[in-house]
């Protein structure tokens, strides 16, 4: 048996990999086979197509880090977790890890030594059938599409860790949020409010300001009509920002560490605009500001965020924001797309026919 996947054989132009026909190999103990519905794309497919510098990625390798199908085949005999079995519906957990080094068994598995991204360090989820590991896989939420199971598990857990497990976030706070209209920052958006905190959202323009409003941010500013520092100084009566949810870089890092109040909180996930930023010292330890850095998040706070899911109880529209689904023929275009910076939201490519849930 074969399958269809966007292979990655040399760093290049975002859009550059080629589709190819590759053999399927026997399914491992302890894994599953997943028949691909839909996949979901993040700036990490970029970055893995171009490369990064100083770092050296395994290549030839499948982008793709975020996925939702159903399960054809089972590696094991022992029973899947939530009641999962052969034909159900799964998304997919895209961290990998040892499970058996003291950062794993303490339920740190993002700190392991040997930790991995799918579609990064492994093959990932641009492709018509996967095999992964059996913790891996996700029960999809009652009444969600295979298009929203896909755009779920990465963003929705590196939110909460930035916000919950970092940052601390609490009732009442502020939080400032960077590129309102990214995956990461729409699902932001909605667990701040989940927890009694106020927003501050910035974005591009007025058509992505009322899609913030209405996923339930207290304030949206325009960066290209408002003085962002000003406007957060005056709604927070010049005291500043609790925490800054940052993951642009050095085109913003200015501004949050000059919006953070005394005693507050930087956390950051990315660096869109580059690696380097700098850092006035003095400023950093007289204002008392901690800068906390977060990638990805731990497996175990899945089960938070499907039980915030299934509650009922979410004050904000808890569930992924979806901007544009593409063929899987097209997922060259939907990276450029990406690129292009346009999207509110996630970008999909549906892998198969159905994106209905049986």
């Amino acid at each position: 048996m074969n399958r269809s996947a966007w292979v990655i054989k040399e760093h290049g132009a975002v859009g550059s990999p080629r589709l190819e026909e590759l053999a399927l190999e026997a399914l491992q103990e302890g894994f599953v086979r997943i028949t691909l519905k839909c996949m979901a794309l993040n700036h990490l497919d970029l970055w893995t197509t171009r490369g990064l510098p100083g770092i050296r990625l395994p290549l030839p390798v499948i982008p793709g880090s975020d996925g939702s199908g159903v399960i054809v085949e089972i590696g094991s005999h022992h029973p899947l977790p939530f009641g999962l079995g052969l034909g159900s519906g799964v998304m997919i957990a895209p961290g990998l890890s040892c499970g058996f080094c003291f950062e794993c068994q303490s339920g740190n598995d993002m700190l392991c030594k040997s930790y991995k991204v799918m579609g990064h360090h492994t093959n990932g989820t641009a492709s018509t059938t996967i095999d992964v590991p059996i913790q891996n896989v996700l029960p999809i939420p009652s009444g969600w599409t295979f298009e929203e199971a896909a755009a779920f598990p990465l963003v929705y857990l590196t939110a909460w860790e930035m916000l919950m497990e970092k940052a601390h976030l609490g009732f009442g706070e502020t939080v400032l949020i960077w590129g309102g209209s990214s995956g990461v920052s729409t699902a932001a958006i909605q667990l701040v409010k989940m927890v009694g905190a106020k927003s501050i959202v910035v974005v591009g323009d007025d058509q992505k300001a009322v899609k913030c409003w209405d996923l339930g941010a207290t304030h949206v500013l325009n960066r290209n009509r408002e003085n962002i520092l000003e406007r957060v100084k005056e709604i927070t009566a010049n005291k500043g920002v609790d925490i800054v949810f940052e993951h642009t870089g050095p085109a913003t890092w200015t501004t949050s560490m000059m919006a953070c109040r005394r005693g507050g909180r930087i956390v950051t996930c990315g660096s869109t605009t580059g690696p380097d930023v700098s850092l006035n010292l003095r400023s950093l330890f007289a204002r008392q500001i901690s800068i906390l850095g977060s990638y990805m998040g731990k497996r175990s706070n899945f089960a938070k965020l499907l039980a915030c899911v299934e509650s009922g109880s979410i004050n904000a529209p808890f569930r992924p924001t979806i901007d544009k689904v593409f063929d899987f023929k097209d997922y060259p275009a939907a990276q450029q797309y990406l690129e292009a910076g346009q999207h509110f939201g996630k970008v999909i490519c549906r892998v198969s026919n159905s994106s209905v849930i049986n």
